[in-house]
């Protein structure tokens, strides 16, 4: 990968040396700056079919995110992370620390759709869905409808400081932390009930950790998208240090078409391109204007491009004014590219051995979590023995163990739930065969367990508890224990 264009705002190595006065005669002390300052990035607006697909994917990234914790189910929030209660509500699901297996596959489902996405059309994720990207895009909009247009924001920062410049200023960015505050707001909603959290806000008696994560999460969206925004991607995201790892040739990444393209320059639009000895390009550098991360795309495959296209729109948009083809600048593959394939071509070799691996895996491991969450059973029973006395004689010579049963009710009904106990002769329940557990409810019962005085020899035999429910859900859960005869 080539390194990114002159235009780009990245540290680079530069050498400028200053000659400064030392304590000896006629001696010089020379210091050596290896980085240039940042240039900050001012994106130039672009309209077009990728264009209209980013905003597509702001609006419906963010119509789930801000939205979300708004709906309701089954009269409470309908998606809700009660880590004080230790239970996950997502819809008609009630999940609990136990079953945390789930969470673990959805990360590993979402890794793998990453590779199988990025291995067949790139970086997609980062160019239309990443939150850097999205707020990133918010953030610029604003900059937009309060400084004005690439040019004008550029002029208005290189001018003095005068009352316009500092209301412009001021407007910008109040209108930036509103928005990063009502984002940290949303996102606190989703382990705090946030039609609470929106009473608790209103009143100012939000708790000390609901403060801290509104504005820490306000702050990083701020810093994120309004001043950092590229850096983030060129520097402080991973995914682009190990993206080639899953690239190969036949990977789909917004290309260059050198050979069409180059050699390059200005021209009117009238001349032959062809008697002047130049190729498609016009220099027009619009797609270095418009890169969010300051990239020259005609140097080649980059690992700072995030495939968002915006150079795809803006170089169609040169093309149809100059009055020649379309695709100077477009998706497409190394290979395609170098051998002239066509998109039919192209995605042919789109199931090669890699995606294949990636697919297979990726649908086995999400069968199979469906699977489990459809045959989950909404009953979680935990056995603990009494640990006061292992085993003890009662009336009629009868042998007893106690134990304790944690049962978790995973509905939101309430219900009945018979016990009973097997693996012994004549062995019986004592205590009560049925517990009520109200709804996402944990009860704790008590359980008396006896065996004749000659039904087992002496020390630790298995036996199995049975807990199903009575109403019209039926849930059944058996668990081991073991049941002690004393000497």
């Amino acid at each position: 990968m080539t390194s990114a264009s002159p235009d780009a705002s990245q540290p680079r190595a530069v050498i400028p040396i200053v000659a400064q006065p030392s304590a000896g005669a006629g001696d010089d002390e020379v210091m050596v700056s290896l980085y240039a300052s940042r240039k900050r990035i001012h994106p130039r607006s672009v309209s077009g079919l990728f264009s209209n697909w980013r905003w597509i994917m702001v609006w419906l990234t963010q119509l789930v995110f801000y939205g979300l914790p708004w709906l309701e189910w089954n009269a409470r929030q309908a998606v809700l992370f009660d880590l004080e209660a230790r239970r996950f509500y997502i819809f008609g699901l009630v999940l609990y620390p136990q079953d945390f297996i789930y969470l673990t596959g959805l990360l590993v489902i979402s890794a793998l759709a990453l590779f199988l996405f990025t291995a067949v059309a790139g970086r997609l994720w980062c160019g239309f869905a990443c939150p850097q990207t999205v707020y990133t895009e918010i953030f610029l909009w604003i900059e937009k409808k309060v400084e004005g247009d690439r040019s004008a924001r550029l002029r208005l920062d290189q001018s003095v400081l005068t009352a316009s410049k500092f209301g412009k200023k001021t407007l910008k960015h109040t209108l930036w932390v509103v928005f990063s505050l009502w984002t940290g707001f949303t996102f606190v909603g989703y382990f705090t009930p946030i039609r609470e959290l929106g009473a608790l806000s209103l009143a100012a008696s939000l708790g000390p950790w609901q403060t801290f994560w509104i504005f820490f999460y306000g702050l990083a969206t701020y810093g994120n998208a309004g001043f950092l925004r590229e850096q983030v991607c060129l520097h402080m995201c991973p995914y682009a240090r190990f993206q080639s790892a899953m690239f190969d040739p036949d990977t789909m990444v917004v290309t260059y078409d050198a050979q069409r393209g180059e050699p390059r320059g200005a021209r009117s639009k009238k001349a032959d391109p062809r008697a002047l000895g130049l190729g498609s390009c016009v220099d027009c550098t619009l797609c270095v204007q418009v890169c969010p991360t300051g990239i020259d795309i005609r140097k080649g495959l980059q690992y700072e491009c995030i495939g968002c296209a915006a150079c795809i729109d803006v170089c169609d948009d040169v093309m149809d004014k100059v009055g020649y083809p379309r695709g100077l600048i477009r998706f497409s593959t190394q290979n395609g590219v170098a051998q002239g394939w066509n998109t039919r071509q192209m995605l042919q070799r789109a199931l090669r051995p890699r995606v294949l691996a990636y697919g297979g895996i990726l649908l086995a491991i999400t069968l199979a979590l469906g699977v489990s969450l459809f045959l989950r059973t909404p009953l979680k029973v935990d056995v603990i023995r009494d640990r006061g006395a292992l085993a003890r004689m009662v009336e009629q010579g009868r042998i007893e163990n106690v134990f304790r049963l944690q049962i978790m009710n995973a509905t939101e009904s309430t219900q009945r739930y018979a016990i009973g106990v097997s693996g012994l002769p004549g062995i019986t329940l004592a205590s009560d065969a049925e517990v009520e557990v109200l709804p996402t409810g944990v009860r704790s019962v008590a359980v008396r367990v006896q065996i004749p005085p000659d039904a087992a020899t002496t020390g630790s035999h298995p036996i199995e508890f049975e807990i199903h429910s009575t109403g019209e859900t039926v849930s059944r859960v058996n668990e081991k224990a073991a049941f002690v005869v004393p000497r």
